[in-house]
């Protein structure tokens, strides 16, 4: 199942899916390429570091979208790469028609909590300050919806009475780290070409 990480800031999540991969725990998933949004952002460093290759595609003028033009060129770009699996790691834009068209039900996202509950932007920071006992993270199928599609897998994370909010993203995040290269090794035994 060939992969493509796409990803706006830091990559920390496409970094634990690399180290799966170097370390032989992403089932028949290979990574293929890294696509990011953000010409300035560290995750165009793991491609060096990981022998995948990686690059800036512009989105267009927007700040959480793409312009139509622009996504219909990063979809002609997926397909021309002959990508299986589409995973949002981190990339902080809209998906619209032209993505969830050239490749419908073979996109995934990972989102900060566990879903239904507090879906799109600063979903750590809004469990935080609700207060919530536990919160978590969900990777699921990406549709129309914002934070919307049929779930994949969960991970949950207590909040314990010492916690920051600092310390409680890094659980958080440590938990996402596990659960997105997992799930894209189970998704390789269905989706392989």
């Amino acid at each position: 199942m060939r992969v493509a990480l796409l990803g706006s800031g830091r990559g920390s999540n496409a970094e634990a899916v690399l180290r799966a991969q170097a370390d032989g725990r992403l089932g028949q998933a290979k990574v293929v390429g890294i696509y990011c949004d953000n010409p300035t952002a560290k995750i165009l460093e793991l491609g060096p570091w990981f022998g995948v290759p990686a690059q800036f595609l512009d989105t267009g003028p927007f700040k959480t979208k793409f312009s139509p033009e622009q996504e219909q060129a990063w979809a002609e770009t997926l397909v021309a790469a002959r990508v299986d699996l589409v995973v949002l790691a981190g990339f902080m834009r809209v998906i619209k028609a032209p993505l969830l068209e050239a490749f419908a039900g073979q996109i995934i996202n990972l989102h900060p909590s566990l879903l239904p509950a507090f879906p799109g932007l600063d979903a750590i920071g809004q469990a935080w300050t609700a207060g919530v006992d536990e919160s978590g993270c969900t990777v699921h199928w990406v549709n129309a919806d914002i934070d919307g599609g049929a779930q994949l897998g969960q991970s949950r994370v207590s909040r314990e009475p010492g916690d920051t909010l600092e310390s409680f993203s890094q659980k958080i995040h440590a938990a996402e780290h596990a659960l997105l290269p997992a799930v894209i090794a189970r998704l390789s035994q269905t989706l392989s070409r």
